[in-house]
């Protein structure tokens, strides 16, 4: 978002005066933490569902819009994580079965990826209080 701001601050501004949000943007980005672990999650995550093939979603997380859809157990025990404490469904398992449950993204220690990796951990202690893992 910083470099589309300051591209449309250059297109309305002109030079020089949009060429410095330019220079800014330029330092910024320049001395901004690297990490390439969205990157590589994504890759992994796409490559275990090639893998893993077209799994049926989990019947707790299914819609269940009609009587045959409730009888079939569609939306059974669906818990609402915005009602949960910390709005977090803690020991949930959103994985098909059949599809082991993985964490893909793996934060470095740089950056706001630091305070991301200190929320996963809370959430995962959550998770093994909840008996999951």
């Amino acid at each position: 978002q910083i470099c589309i701001n300051a591209w449309e601050t250059q297109q309305r501004l002109g030079s020089p005066e949009g060429e410095l949000a330019l220079a800014q943007a330029l330092v910024y980005m320049a001395c901004a933490p690297k990490s390439n672990a969205v990157y590589m999650a994504y890759n992994t995550a796409m490559r275990a569902a090639k893998e893993s093939g077209s799994l049926p979603v989990p019947n707790h997380l299914r819609n269940a819009p009609t009587k045959l859809m409730k009888d079939l157990d569609y939306g059974k025990e669906y818990r609402y994580a915005h009602n949960e404490p910390e709005a977090y469904a803690a020991g949930e398992n959103y994985f098909p079965d059949g599809m082991q449950d993985t964490e893909f993204y793996q934060p470095v220690s740089r950056g706001l990826e630091i305070k991301i990796a200190e929320k996963l951990k809370h959430l995962r202690e959550l998770d093994k209080i909840a008996g999951k893992h």
